[in-house]
This record gives structure tokens, C-alpha cells and sequence, in this order.
């Protein structure tokens, strides 16, 4: 995959050696409340993590989570497309850490990988999950076009979360 480029942004594979961005992403409160816990504590849980996820996610479908950085190199978050457990399409996730929310990168990185998805791709539907209750990442999810679509629960969860969803226009 060549990099995503935006305006402000790029966005790339992970690598093991993101481990502290992604140590910083899934400890940051705001990722604990709405995603949850994944028990990563360390620089060497966070590589295990990229390498059983976003690494396997490359080799298994072509695409996973992407590190979002500045012009200037300087890691801001993550955003890209899930193949995940208990849902039949592609997901578009998110997560950015604290300082650099409010300025627009999510929104930015997010239309991007919606582009990527249908354009590179050829995806005709992405769905997102969220807790219902998280308006800022709801109300994200519907500027790149997902609409609420009902709830849904993931295998081994209780938690009900809020399925939304994008389709590409089946022309009849």
C-alpha cells in the first residue's frame, strides 16, 4: 500500500516500531472508556499487539489500521479498516491521541481511508461501532457519510453498541 496523503496528513502501515504511539492510543482514557481495555501496558505488549493485529490484518485482507502522522513525521494517531470477528464488513475505526483532537485530523484521516476503501478497494458497504453515548465520534461517522442502522452486540461482549453504516449506490 503507497501511503494515504491528505492535506495535512499521512497515513502508512504500522510497524513494531509505532509501539509507543500505540501504547499512548489504547491507555488514553477517553480509548478506555468507549473502545476498551486491551491490556497493553508495555512497549513489548504493544508490539505484540501490532504484530496480532494491524500486521495480520495486512497479509490476511490488504488492510488494518494505519499510523497518522503529520508532514513532519510527528504520530498523531490511528485510523483505518478492521476486518473484525462478529461483523460481516470492513469497519472504519479510529483513535487519536488527546492533544491533537480538535483540529480536524480525524475527520481529515477518516474521509481519506473512506476514499481509500472505495476507491482502491472497491468496497460497497463499511460499517462503524460505537457506543451510543459518543457523540463526537457519532457525529464524525455521519460527516464521512455512515448512517445509524440499528444495535448490535459482538460475540463474547454484552455491551450494546450502535451499528452504522455507508453503501455504495446499487444503480438498479
Amino acid at each position: 500500500m503507497t501511503p494515504i496523503k491528505t492535506e495535512r496528513l499521512r497515513l502508512r502501515r504500522l510497524t513494531e516500531d509505532d509501539a509507543p504511539l500505540m501504547l499512548a492510543v489504547l491507555n488514553d482514557p477517553d480509548f478506555l472508556r468507549n473502545v476498551g481495555d486491551r491490556g497493553v501496558r508495555n512497549d513489548k505488549a504493544a508490539r505484540r499487539y501490532i504484530a496480532d493485529g494491524p500486521l495480520t490484518m495486512y497479509r490476511e485482507h490488504g488492510f488494518g489500521l494505519y499510523r497518522v502522522e503529520l508532514a513532519d513525521g510527528t504520530p498523531v494517531g490511528t485510523c483505518g479498516l478492521i476486518k473484525r470477528d462478529g461483523l460481516d464488513d470492513v469497519d472504519i475505526g479510529f483513535a487519536f491521541l488527546p492533544r491533537f483532537r480538535g483540529c480536524g485530523y480525524a475527520l481529515e484521516a477518516a474521509r481519506a481511508v473512506m476514499q481509500y476503501g472505495r476507491e482502491a478497494l472497491a468496497l460497497k458497504r463499511i460499517v462503524a461501532i460505537v457506543l451510543p453515548d459518543n457523540a463526537p465520534s457519532v457525529r464524525l461517522l455521519e460527516k464521512i457519510g455512515l448512517r445509524a442502522e440499528g444495535k448490535i452486540t459482538l460475540p463474547g461482549d454484552d455491551e450494546e453498541l450502535l451499528l452504522m453504516a455507508w453503501e455504495a449506490d446499487n444503480p438498479a
